[in-house]
């Protein structure tokens, strides 16, 4: 097991989101939250569609996938 702590899934939890209702509001799969919390990579626009989701500019989009993430 890993003791990698995604800050996706730090950021998600501190809002009492779910994976299903934040991949909801991004309009993307749960799959795509899981694969991403678990630090794989994901496009560009999946990234934006899940900073805007959680409420966030794309700049205060660092918090989640830093800067070169």
């Amino acid at each position: 097991m890993s003791a990698y702590m995604s800050p996706l899934k730090t950021y998600r939890e501190k809002l009492f989101l779910s994976k299903a209702e934040l991949a909801r509001k991004a309009g993307i799969s749960t799959l795509t939250i899981d694969r991403v919390e678990k630090g794989k990579s994901c496009r560009l626009e999946t990234k934006r569609k899940i900073i805007l989701a959680l409420g966030l500019t794309l700049s205060e989009g660092q918090k989640i996938f830093g800067n070169g993430r």
